[in-house]
């Protein structure tokens, strides 16, 4: 009796296999193709996603028997746009990414007539290109011949977790949950539904989005003949930050972790109650139990993180993988006077500038790559940093993703943040939360609780730098990121 979990992520898709005891006990990943038309837009091919989650299901189908699978769990890249048609499923368009940046002139038009304030009432975000509701009034704008498709109902609109849902059970099902529908700009979250006054606004027709369903529970069955012969039923929804947020097994009011993938999303469950930020932070909904009861978090969203250093490998081609960062670093005491701002697709929390770019600050002759990494991976702590000093009452962090792995930066997090780094044992938390939402949906665990006796402890990280020490290359990195600000413009 196990779960399988897929996590369509930014760069790639990982499907698991979760024993009852919370252990990965298989794993398969498939990466697919980063898309660049123009600086600062982001695309993906749809069919190249559900090839790659074929792919990486597959693979793990060769580690396990598949008759003892009980249930699907999907968790995905959030604020993602696909288009499908509804009869062939096949897609119009490349997908806009959450890291896209070209609805930056859309969103600066719509808060010069006035209509940030209420957006945020009523969504808990803001008007920033890294959300859905602006990509679809973009699209409404430049491809006018495919948007009349979508308003004539031909077309489907959803975020990624619905496209592959759509494309495991052949198009029957057209379906999402509150944490990505809540990241749409479309999502009234004290309503907890798809909100008419902003679908007005965004120009997005209420039938062409997906139904909402609750975070876990039986949604669905998949369609043997077009998934890898599988008849199983999907059973847990989650955008992937919420999801590592369940991963983790932060229940409780104030329970908080940081997830490092190719950005990184620190988010605090705020239980039932919508605690409002004038700091940065955003407002979204954590999920939804079948008795229809809302969780809430708030979440702070830096864009580049890992992203940076897969910037290292295959843009600078300095490094040979992520794994080889920390030793590179190490080759070197410090920096050097270097800053690395990886403000790739603009900067998100708290600063919240579509137009800023990335910026290397400090270069002198004698700068070699071990400086440059480093500096990527100082800036990551930086990041965080900045995040939860707009948080006040977290006493400890959690933190999960591919980055986690690195004790260098782990280390380096602790001393900057100036608090006690956690890491689990399996840092996979993105794809484990989806299969914890599928077991609680299928009986696998009977209750959270159940849950939260399968996280383990891997290793605490201490503060250990001097703080003046930590304050003042938090000072410089601050210069820096005031540097990169409005580049683009």
């Amino acid at each position: 009796m196990s779960v399988l979990a897929i996590d369509a992520g930014t760069t790639g898709v990982t499907a698991v296999v979760v024993s009852p005891q919370g252990h990965v006990v298989a794993k398969g990943y498939q990466e697919f193709h980063q898309h660049f038309p123009r600086p600062g837009w982001v695309e993906h091919a749809p069919e190249e996603i559900w090839q790659a989650t074929l792919e990486a299901t597959r693979e793990v189908l060769t580690k396990v028997d598949a008759d003892e699978l009980t249930a699907i769990g999907i968790t995905n890249q959030r604020e993602t746009i696909v288009l499908w048609d509804r009869e062939t499923l096949g897609s119009p368009r490349r997908a806009i990414v959450w890291q896209d940046r070209r609805t930056a002139d859309i969103c600066t038009r719509l808060r010069d007539e006035g209509h940030e304030e209420r957006v945020s009432e009523l969504t808990g975000l803001r008007l920033d290109p890294y959300f859905s509701g602006t990509k679809l009034m973009w699209l409404a704008e430049h491809e006018p011949h495919t948007w009349a498709l979508v308003q004539s109902g031909r077309y489907a609109v959803g975020t990624v977790d619905s496209y592959l849902i759509a494309r495991m059970t052949r198009g029957t099902w057209h379906v999402t949950d509150v944490s990505n529908a809540s990241r749409t700009l479309l999502f009234d979250l004290e309503a907890g539904d798809w909100s008419d006054e902003l679908c007005q606004l965004f120009g997005v027709p209420r039938d062409a989005l997906p139904d909402l369903v609750p975070n876990w529970g039986e949604v669905a069955p998949t369609e043997p003949s077009v998934f890898l012969g599988l008849s199983l039923p999907i059973a847990g929804i989650a955008g992937d930050q919420q999801s590592a947020l369940f991963g983790q097994t932060c229940f409780d009011v104030g329970d908080s972790k940081c997830t490092y993938g190719t950005g990184s999303f620190i988010l605090t469950n705020t239980g039932t109650t919508i605690q409002r930020s004038d700091a940065g932070l955003l407002n979204t909904a954590a999920w939804r139990s079948p008795d229809g009861t809302l969780t809430y978090a708030n979440e702070g969203a830096i864009f580049v993180t890992g992203a940076a250093v897969q910037w290292l490998r295959d843009g600078l081609q300095i490094v040979g993988s992520a794994a080889e960062t920390a030793a590179v670093a190490m080759t070197v005491h410090d920096t050097g006077g270097v800053v690395f701002v990886p403000a790739l697709t603009g900067l998100g929390a708290p600063h919240w500038d579509p137009h800023a770019r990335g910026l290397i600050i400090g270069i002198t002759r004698g700068t070699t790559r071990g400086h440059i990494v480093r500096a990527t991976l100082e800036a990551i702590a930086f990041e965080v940093r900045d995040v939860l000093e707009t948080m006040p009452g977290i006493t400890s962090l959690r933190v999960d993703g591919g980055a986690a792995a690195n004790d260098f930066l782990c280390q380096i997090q602790a001393d900057q943040v100036g608090l006690p780094v956690e890491r689990p044992q399996i840092v996979e938390t993105t794809a484990l939360g989806a299969a914890f939402l599928a077991g609680l949906g299928t009986g696998l665990w009977d209750s959270t609780e159940a849950l939260r006796e399968t996280w383990s402890l891997d290793q605490r990280f201490e503060p250990r730098a001097d703080r003046d020490q930590a304050d003042r290359a938090h000072g410089r990195w601050k210069d820096a990121v005031e540097r990169s600000k409005g580049w683009a413009v």
